[in-house]
């Protein structure tokens, strides 16, 4: 039997990266038990999703990852979407670059995946060109996703965006609403609906039922992190009932 122990950088308000990623390698441990999952989490301050918070909290990504390195994690995931793609197209790639640099000057060997990176790895790996998305954000925000997206050569057909500033109200949204918020999105065309471009919004839930009656992949900021942590563990990318992208 083998522990792997991811960390997590998270928003200092958030209150979901540290249930759905538990919850889905958990239920992966069911099916595969020879592997177990231990996560250690590091916090950076950020309450109201602002592009002032969003730069702020990135500005402290090097100090938790400095904190998390004592702990000698086997992969690290920094998770808030919003603030890494608010930077501008292709930032994911210097977040990551900034944070394993902190992780080898402090001896840790752990390899980097960002929520940013793993949305746009995900939506890859399931061959999708074209995407609808839901969002939390203000609709300037939602719209720097969508151009960060698209940049990554990933048409967005339609955004939805809840328009919620804050990120403490954010985390405890129902992820059964989404069940129905997916229905306002024109889908025309569209290879894969993104239910949560947000680790803070749940969505976990909504998932599979989503994909049932869409008829197409489904996935989440969350669910193509876990997918990456899977990756860079070098295990199979299944977990039950978690959509499309972690069938295996």
């Amino acid at each position: 039997m083998t522990d792997h122990h991811v960390g997590l950088i998270v928003p200092s308000s958030n209150l979901t990266m540290e249930t759905e990623l538990p919850r889905m390698l958990h239920a992966r441990e069911a099916v595969d038990p020879e592997h177990r999952f231990v996560f250690h989490a590091a916090r950076a301050r950020m309450q109201q999703v602002t592009p002032e918070q969003l730069r702020a909290m990135n500005a402290q990504s090097e100090r938790a990852a400095a904190e998390l390195a004592d702990a000698r994690p086997d992969v690290v995931a920094t998770a808030c979407l919003v603030a890494i793609m608010a930077q501008g197209p292709g930032y994911h790639c210097t977040a990551e670059e900034a944070i394993t640099t902190t992780l080898r000057s402090e001896g840790s060997q752990a390899p980097v995946v960002s929520s940013a990176g793993a949305l746009i790895a995900g939506i890859q790996a399931l061959g999708a060109k074209k995407v609808a998305i839901i969002t939390p954000y203000l609709k300037p925000l939602t719209q720097l996703v969508v151009d960060y997206l698209q940049d990554a050569g990933i048409e967005v057909l339609d955004a939805l965006s809840l328009e919620i500033p804050d990120n403490l109200a954010v985390g405890r949204l129902d992820a059964d609403d989404l069940r129905e918020h997916w229905r306002k999105l024109d889908m025309t065309g569209a290879d894969a609906l993104v239910l949560s471009a947000c680790v803070q919004m749940p969505s976990l839930a909504a998932i599979q039922p989503v994909e049932d009656e869409a008829g197409i992949p489904v996935l989440s900021s969350a669910t193509a992190t876990t997918f990456r942590i899977l990756q860079e563990l070098g295990l199979p990318t299944t977990v039950p009932n978690a959509g499309r992208l972690l069938a295996g």
